[in-house]
């Protein structure tokens, strides 16, 4: 997997987490239900991005986000929870 720059932006009810290369971007959106409970909703990777991890980047990001700071993640988006059904060792940061 190629190493990314991950940027974090999040506001009072929504975020997300943002790839930039070339002019585009790979993004994961996020909304807030509460303090502790947030709905992963849609990611989204161009095509000059498929097969370089970035989709898979920016999940790992979102699940170590939430465990350092304890909200779970609720993964409506497909992809996510994909990744969440492929990797069993992140079952603590999901609410399923």
């Amino acid at each position: 997997m190629t190493a990314f720059t991950i940027e974090r932006e999040a506001g009072p009810s929504k975020g997300r987490y943002v790839i930039r290369k070339d002019g585009e971007e790979a993004e994961l959106t996020w909304s807030v239900t509460s303090p502790t409970l947030i709905i992963a909703d849609h990611t989204g990777v161009p095509d000059s991005f498929r097969g370089t991890g970035a989709g898979l980047a920016l999940v790992t990001r979102l699940v170590e986000d939430a465990r350092a700071e304890g909200f779970k993640i609720m993964p409506l988006c497909p992809f996510v929870n994909a990744q969440r059904r492929k990797h069993p060792e992140w079952a603590d940061v999901f609410a399923v």
